[in-house]
């Protein structure tokens, strides 16, 4: 069983699984199931958060080997359900499901927003402080779920319990959802990865990624070995600002941080660009991470390097690139769909702060 298997990394380990492996995909929205990854496999449309889901994953769950909880809101827009209502009360229905079904083996994606504040240069391993960084939801939320991710497994010692935490994780079929998270109506996305566009960038800025499918190699060992507790998933490379606007736009603007937030949120206030300025404060202050465990007790390497993997997502946000279901499709950017947005003259997606 896998919650948010038509998304990112639910992609990904689909592709990862194959059609050697029985999966029953959740999703609030069902995929195109004349499309891969989706065709092979079996699908439950339900929203996780809704009354009522628990007892609905319960009889699903029910006789299951494995449950994989991938399903997340990262930053839904205003029309989608509450980001709450999915990632607190939608964890909790699919954690109390799999205990009343009886599911021996649960592995569930945190992150490594759920880290506090890295030290500047260095990699942190899995027993570092997960506090979170309060200026991020997004981090405060994956903070919250290790904590009932610690509380559930002191309340059910029966179940085998691993938890994931990768930095960004990106491919070319997400590019779809990508832009709908990173670029707004002033940015035509065939800028991106040529050298007129410059990007506002700050000193100090350090960025890990990882590609879609490495994390779905590790979810796969984690499954066949059974394997219990808490994993970093990163590439072993850490990009700095420089390097980073080489990628999306060949020139490097130095702008301080303060002024960096204070744009973005104008801009996101006006609907500009769909990126909440919390996110920078995330980018800026998250922890690197150390993958010693994961490649010393799965056996887990990765296959792309952060530089690739972001390499990778450019080309698909310059060229379009889409997935087949509902959280990866394409977004209209044309002219008039600029226009559109620019008209509405308030923020696309709901608030981060």
């Amino acid at each position: 069983m896998i919650t948010g298997a038509s998304g990112n990394i639910g992609t990904a380990l689909l592709r990862e699984l194959g059609s050697s492996w029985e999966v029953t995909g959740v999703a609030r929205r069902v995929p195109d199931l004349a499309a891969e990854p989706y065709s092979g496999v079996s699908w439950l449309q339900l929203d996780l958060g809704e009354p009522g889901a628990e007892e609905a994953l319960a009889l699903e769950f029910d006789g299951a080997d494995a449950v994989v909880h991938l399903a997340w809101a990262i930053s839904p827009a205003w029309r989608e359900p509450a980001m709450w209502r999915t990632n607190e009360d939608g964890t909790r229905h699919v954690l109390d499901a799999a205990a009343k079904a009886g599911v021996g083996h649960v592995v569930c994606a945190s992150s490594v927003a759920a880290y506090g504040p890295g030290p500047r240069g260095e990699k942190v391993a899995e027993d570092f402080p997960r506090t979170g960084i309060p200026a991020s939801a997004y981090s405060r939320g994956k903070a919250e779920l290790e904590t009932v991710l610690d509380a559930f497994a002191a309340a059910h010692p029966q179940v085998e319990l691993a938890r994931i935490r990768p930095c960004a994780v990106l491919q070319r079929p997400a590019a779809g959802e990508f832009t709908r998270w990173l670029l707004g109506p002033v940015i035509p996305p065939g800028l991106l990865g040529g050298r007129l566009l410059p990007i506002p960038l700050w000193n100090g800025l350090r960025v890990q990624a990882v590609h879609s499918d490495d994390v779905a190699s590790a979810v796969r060992l984690i499954l066949e070995q059974r394997a219990t507790g808490p994993f970093n998933l990163a590439a072993p490379d850490v990009l700095d600002a420089n390097a980073l606007a080489r990628l999306f736009g060949g020139l490097r603007l130095p702008v301080g941080k303060p002024v960096a937030r204070f744009a973005a949120r104008l801009a996101w206030t006006a609907g500009l660009q769909p990126l909440h300025p919390g996110w920078l404060e995330l980018a800026d202050r998250a922890a690197l991470v150390d993958t010693t465990r994961a490649e010393l007790v799965l056996g887990w390497q990765p296959r792309h390097s952060t530089e690739e993997t972001l390499a990778e997502l450019v080309e698909g946000l310059r060229g379009k690139a889409a997935g087949a279901s509902p959280p990866l499709a394409g977004t209209a950017t044309g002219l008039r769909a600029r226009v559109r947005a620019l008209a509405r003259r308030r923020p696309t997606h709901q608030s981060q702060a």
